[in-house]
C-alpha cells in the first residue's frame, strides 16, 4: 500500500492526537469553585480544542479509507465504525459541558482517548492490517 495524501493526513491527526490527549486530560479545567494551582484552563481548552479538531479529521478522513483485505460493506469494514462512535462521544461530551455536567464530561472524554486512540491505533497498527503493514513493513522493515 502507499501513502497517499489521505493516509498521511488521518496517520498524522490521528497519532497527533494521541499526543495531544493527554496535554488536555492532565491540565483538566475542573469546577470554577474548585481550581487549584495545579488546573490550567487556557492549556486545557486549547489542547482539548485541538485534540477534537484533530478527531474530527482523523474520523472524517477514515470514511474514504478501506482495507480490501478485510470482510467489509461497499468498503466499510467493522473499524468503520468507530467513526459514528467518536462523532457521537465528542457531540455527547460538548453536550454535557454545555449542560454543566462537567463529570460526564470528563468521563466521555477520557473514554474517547482510550478507546479512540489508545484501543483502536493499537487495532489499525497491528501488523496484518494495511496501517500496520505499511508502518512495520514498508517503513520499518520488521514485517
Amino acid at each position: 500500500m502507499q501513502l497517499t495524501p489521505l493516509i498521511a493526513i488521518h496517520m498524522t491527526a490521528a497519532l497527533a492526537a494521541v499526543a495531544i490527549g493527554p496535554l488536555a486530560l492532565w491540565a483538566r479545567r475542573g469546577h470554577a469553585s474548585h481550581q487549584s494551582r495545579s488546573q490550567r484552563p487556557r492549556l486545557h481548552r486549547a489542547a482539548g480544542y485541538a485534540w477534537v479538531t484533530l478527531m474530527l479529521i482523523t474520523a472524517f478522513s477514515a470514511i474514504f479509507i478501506s482495507d480490501p483485505t478485510l470482510p467489509n460493506i461497499a468498503g466499510f469494514s467493522a473499524i468503520h465504525l468507530l467513526i459514528p462512535i467518536v462523532l457521537g462521544a465528542l457531540f455527547l461530551a460538548f453536550r454535557q459541558l454545555l449542560r454543566g455536567n462537567v463529570k460526564g464530561h470528563r468521563i466521555t472524554m477520557l473514554s474517547l482517548y482510550i478507546s479512540g486512540c489508545l484501543i483502536a491505533g493499537a487495532f489499525t497498527l497491528a501488523p496484518g492490517r494495511v496501517l500496520g503493514q505499511l508502518v512495520w513493513g514498508q517503513w520499518l522493515g520488521l514485517v
